[in-house]
């Protein structure tokens, strides 16, 4: 996880039953609105979800926090009946989907690899000796007359 202008990209992983792929795929190809609504009124940014073939499920936010985050969706009625819909689609948990996040640990990102190597060539810039030039009016030294 890493922070962006006060919010944190977050990465996680489930894992879907490769029995049920098809129905999670139409079921979140019409998620509900009020879902939806909820979902940025709780603060959720730039949320995606990546399904490969044998039900591994990626997920990607943007938020202050997953936990914050989490808690502000449990104060929504519409997500008690979300994740009731879709608990049986998933593999191996004992809580709500929305409880069962495996987060993963971001290591890289070109923005802010970029932004950190320019603040540092800017600072090296700033901090590099200056050349000086002669003074006006000083005599010339060897090697500078024509």
């Amino acid at each position: 996880m890493s922070e962006t202008a006060g919010r944190r990209r977050i990465c996680f992983q489930q894992q879907i039953d490769p029995d049920r792929i098809e129905e999670y795929k139409r079921r979140h190809a019409a998620v509900w609105p009020e879902m939806l609504e909820a979902l940025r009124d709780a603060g959720w940014c730039n949320y995606s979800l990546f399904l490969r073939p044998d039900g591994l499920l990626i997920g990607y936010v943007e938020t202050d926090s997953l936990e914050a985050a989490t808690a502000r969706m449990a104060a929504h009625e519409v997500n008690a009946r979300w994740q009731a819909e879709m608990a049986d689609l998933f593999d191996g948990i004992e809580a709500p989907p929305d409880e069962s996040f495996v987060t993963i640990e971001e290591v890289f990102n070109l923005e802010d690899q970029l932004e950190a190597a320019r603040a540092k060539s800017a600072a090296d810039r700033a901090a590099a000796p200056q050349p000086s030039s002669p003074a006006a009016g000083a005599a010339p030294t060897t090697g500078e007359y024509a």
